[in-house]
């Protein structure tokens, strides 16, 4: 059952960036110092020179939760997203791209001093890997200041993304945000983000899934850093003692769903070919955390989540490029 008037789906916390994407055929990556499939910080100086070298691009909102968030404004759900963008045409391009999908927007606007709007130079090289080139600006300069109450009491699930835990002031924001979803009855959800962001902030992660995280994403690397195991099996067995809901990603192997009656694995969708795997984990986040916020049971979000990744895996971008709601209703999902 889709939520009533003005009330929204899924609202989502993140780092706001524009994907700048390009298909690398020379392998412009190397020459530029990245290490292939693997993420890079550089600095604000850098950005003409690797802007410059990237050829033509495909120029879109993104960050992993925006990207969820416009997922869910595919698959027909009503939705919020908030973040910080700098003053500049960037920033411009990121607001309107979202808008222009029918997402609602809380944005703060950096102040001078800030960094210019956040953008990620992606690298997709013909074996369907990603490289990035990551200059965080704005995006990271979120602080509890800029968090509006608004969207959060309006959504059924607030969806926080882990990157923002790079600076204290972005922490400090995201308890708020958890507040203030706890006052709304709005369920909270965490993605985990990305192993190294797990080992840099591990105790915060854990302090938050232990005592105010509802719904937890993550992908099998990423879970076994948090709980620092090495099998999966001892990762759920401490998930079933937190009573947290999680959906583990496996790529290829699909997703893992904790259940209250045990882990349920929902497999892959079958795809003949893999063009760009930019995206697919936050296309699956969009059709899980839709399908929970419409009522789903987990197993069946997770299968809505699997249908969005197959659908983002078979071209280039992280946006999905047939009708996710159609696609949805298809196959008996929505």
């Amino acid at each position: 059952m889709k939520p009533g008037p003005h009330r929204l789906a899924v609202s989502g916390i993140g780092n706001a960036m524009l994907d700048i994407i390009t298909e690398d055929v020379d392998e412009v990556y190397d020459r530029l110092g990245l290490v292939k499939a693997s993420m890079s910080l550089i600095e604000e100086e850098q950005l003409e020179s690797f802007f410059n070298a990237m050829g033509p691009t495909i120029q879109v909102s993104g960050g992993s939760v925006a990207n969820s968030i416009a997922g869910v404004a595919a698959l027909g759900g009503t939705c919020g997203y908030i973040g910080k963008v700098a003053n500049d045409e960037f920033g411009e391009r990121f607001r309107s791209d979202l808008a222009s999908i029918g997402v609602e927007l809380d944005l703060a606007v950096a102040k001078p001093g800030e960094g210019a709007t956040g953008r990620c130079h992606v690298f997709i090289t013909s074996d369907a890997q990603r490289t990035m080139a990551t200059y965080l600006g704005a995006s990271n300069k979120l602080n509890p200041d800029d968090i509006k109450e608004d969207l959060i009491a309006r959504s059924e699930i607030t969806y926080v993304e882990g990157y923002l835990f790079d600076l204290p002031p972005a922490m400090e924001s995201i308890r708020k945000v958890v507040n203030f979803a706890h006052d709304h009855d709005s369920m909270v959800a965490l993605s985990l983000s990305d192993m190294f962001c797990v080992s840099r902030h591990r105790r915060h992660f854990l302090d938050l899934v232990t005592s105010d995280v509802d719904v937890l994403l993550a992908n099998e690397t990423e879970i076994l850093a948090l709980f620092q195991f090495e099998h999966l099996e001892q990762a759920f067995a401490a998930l079933d003692e937190l009573g947290v809901l999680a959906v583990v990603t496996r790529g290829p192997l699909g997703a893992d769903v904790a259940t209250v009656s045990g882990v349920v694995s929902v497999p892959a969708m079958d795809v003949e070919h893999v063009v760009d795997q930019n995206g697919a984990g936050d296309m699956f986040a969009s059709g899980f955390l839709y399908g929970l916020a419409l009522g789903a049971d987990p197993v069946e979000a997770a299968e809505l989540g699997s249908l969005c990744a197959g659908e983002v895996i078979t071209h280039f971008g992280a946006r999905p490029q047939n009708d996710l709601e159609e696609l949805g209703i298809e196959a008996g999902l929505l």
